[in-house]
């Protein structure tokens, strides 16, 4: 029985075995933003987090794959039925196409340019997810599942959402995207230091991203707009997420607590620059001030984020999800 369950296996692993190889060439690609772009260094640890997260979760992936073809495993039928296979083919070919698309965009440009890394990461990513679902070892009599949650596929897949999607994180957004995304965050940082020092009757004039104080002209640079920040946090929250949580919903609470952390600090580390600015001129927040504020607010992130999953561990909402006999979700 064991080798004939194997046996039915081996379409699963071998599609298994050909995602890895598309994230070796997405980290491959995104390695150069890595290595000449301080702000994304922290890329590095991608590869790191998803192998040891696959690799805790091996034993639970095998036990979640015994389940789905176990007689009798749950399986969404009828129209539901339809509607996931007809996704997980679609996922598979838009994200061919974008693989596809992405390499020859890659093989007629240079390293720097964002776009062809980002639209091959991306197809990976839908490819992978619509692969490893097609592929699924099928049970000998499945019965009908009472709501799409409970396909026993669908468990399967909910293990690789870490490993597989973290790489939509490291990887550089388009510059169309991000440079609208920073002007969007520019424009909340100013507006909210702005009214901040009005509130306290301090003397400022904004002009667009730019801050008039009587010492001088403060700009928020692109640099401070925290978008760096802000995706580091999810980073960060994504991988705690993942090692901690269990349960979708927590995970989605621990992101969206990530991004409000990351843009709040960044908030305070602006207000602290500004006022710097105010007592001791512009000129006095560059060098050892401007660093400083920013490993200061790193560090503060950091422990921000290691408090709310110990508070969530608190009251009862997590546990490690490694340490777990049961499937998790």
């Amino acid at each position: 029985m064991p080798d004939v369950r194997m046996h039915s296996r081996l379409p699963w692993f071998l599609a298994l075995g050909l995602s890895g190889c598309l994230l070796v060439v997405a980290a491959y690609d995104q390695s150069y933003w890595w290595m000449n772009e301080p702000d994304c260094a922290f890329g590095f640890l991608a590869p790191l987090f998803c192998i040891y997260i696959a690799y805790e979760r091996w034993p639970l992936i095998n036990r979640s794959l015994d389940a789905a073809q176990a007689p009798g495993a749950p399986r969404a039928r009828g129209f539901r039925g339809f509607l996931l296979v007809t996704g997980a083919v679609a996922m598979l070919v838009i994200g061919g196409v974008g693989v596809a698309v992405g390499s020859l965009m890659r093989a007629g440009s240079s390293a720097e340019f964002r776009a062809p890394v980002f639209t091959f990461t991306l197809g990976s990513i839908l490819a992978i997810f619509g692969l490893l679902f097609i592929c699924m070892p099928a049970p000998q009599a499945g019965s009908a599942a009472r709501s799409l949650g409970r396909d026993s596929r669908l468990k399967v897949l909910s293990l690789f959402l870490f490993p597989v999607g973290i790489w939509i994180l490291s990887a550089r957004l388009p510059g169309v995207v991000e440079n609208r995304l920073t002007l969007f965050l520019q424009g909340k940082v100013v507006g909210f230091v702005s009214l901040v020092f009005d509130l306290a009757g301090a003397r400022l004039i904004r002009e667009g991203n730019v801050l008039v104080l009587p010492t001088g002209r403060v700009g928020v640079a692109e640099a401070c707009s925290g978008i760096r920040s802000l995706t580091g946090c999810l980073f960060s929250g994504a991988f705690l997420g993942a090692a901690f949580l269990r349960g979708f919903a927590s995970k989605v609470f621990l992101l969206l607590a990530a991004a409000l952390l990351a843009f709040l600090t960044n908030i305070a580390r602006n207000l602290f620059l500004t006022f710097w600015a105010y007592r001791h001129g512009p000129s006095a927040i560059h060098g050892w001030v401007h660093d400083v504020a920013g490993y200061a607010i790193l560090g503060i992130t950091t422990l921000g984020l290691l408090l709310i999953v110990g508070l969530m561990k608190r009251f009862g909402s997590i546990g490690v999800e490694f340490s777990e006999t049961k499937e998790s979700g």
